[in-house]
């Protein structure tokens, strides 16, 4: 399914399904299409196969039915097609140790574009856009090792920026951040949206996929459902499915929605500051049934 039917998929998953060697299937007959300019959380109980599934977007895994379509051609499983999906779509583990290797954070965020064979030029332009988008100019020079946990995120993720992919996947990004660097992460992931790259993010935390996302796909035993992510954190029934808890804001909305002080088809408060906001805003010119 493409989460917004208006525009073709950069990237898409059809009827595609894994299984690990020796292992019962993880995923089966999934389908998940990515448009352009879009958020994605992704959401799921541990082990429902959130990881397998990213991997699959980015190349990692190889689908062992369906297909990896990029731009609406089949992906070529060889180093020209995977070349070319990986100037694309580039993933982001969760763990930026896993990632990081180079002594230095100017030298690990420059190696993607040098191993593309671009000029030394066009590599520090790129370079320098990814520690400016990650708030880490700081940093260059910067031991990796000498790294605090925030700083070795956002090392991580402007690697991943500097190939310039069209589509940013996260896993986790912000699992062992405190509240102020969880902050700090998801306001640069903001500005990379708004200038058009389409980021996905596997997550846990419900509250952040319903402030932060445009669309969810959540994993369940039923398999992916796909939809806009109020609609789809507002099913009970898929959230009881997938293991998930309802989203506080969801519950708030429901609750003032009963009072008549919101309107069926208005967007309730997605955080404690929205809802002091909004109460302030009704408190002076009504609620706006």
């Amino acid at each position: 399914m493409n989460l917004s039917p208006t525009a073709p998929a950069v990237v898409e998953l059809v009827d595609a399904g894994y299984a690990y060697e020796d292992g019962p299937a993880v995923l089966s007959g999934v389908g998940l299409g990515l448009a352009e300019g879009r958020s994605t959380a992704l959401l799921g109980r541990n082990g429902s196969g959130k990881t397998t599934l990213l991997r699959l977007l980015s190349g990692g895994l190889r689908p062992a039915t369906g297909q990896l379509r990029l731009h609406g051609e089949p992906v070529a499983y060889d180093r020209a097609g995977l070349t070319r999906l990986r100037t694309t779509v580039q993933l982001v583990v969760q763990d930026p140790d896993d990632q990081l290797f180079a002594a230095s954070v100017e030298q690990d965020v420059s190696f993607g574009p040098m191993n593309l064979g671009l000029g030394e030029d066009e590599v520090r332009a790129r370079v320098d856009e990814a520690l400016a988008a990650m708030d880490i100019v700081a940093l260059r020079d910067r031991p990796t090792h000498l790294l605090s946990y925030g700083q070795r995120k956002r090392a991580a993720i402007a690697g991943a920026v500097a190939m310039r992919p069209r589509v940013l996947i996260l896993d986790e990004p912000t699992a062992g951040l405190d509240p102020h660097g969880q902050e700090r992460l998801l306001d640069v992931l903001g500005g990379l949206r708004a200038s058009g790259t389409t980021v996905v993010m596997a997550t846990h935390d419900v509250d952040l996929a319903l402030r932060w996302a445009d669309d969810a796909a959540v994993l369940s035993p039923d398999g992916l459902r796909t939809g806009p992510v109020a609609e789809l954190l507002a099913d009970q029934g898929l959230l009881d499915a997938a293991r998930l808890r309802r989203p506080w804001g969801t519950s708030v909305a429901e609750v003032l929605r009963a009072h008549g002080l919101l309107g069926a088809s208005q967007n309730g408060p997605r955080t404690p500051e929205e809802l002091a906001a909004w109460a302030g805003q009704a408190s002076v010119g009504g609620a706006g049934v």
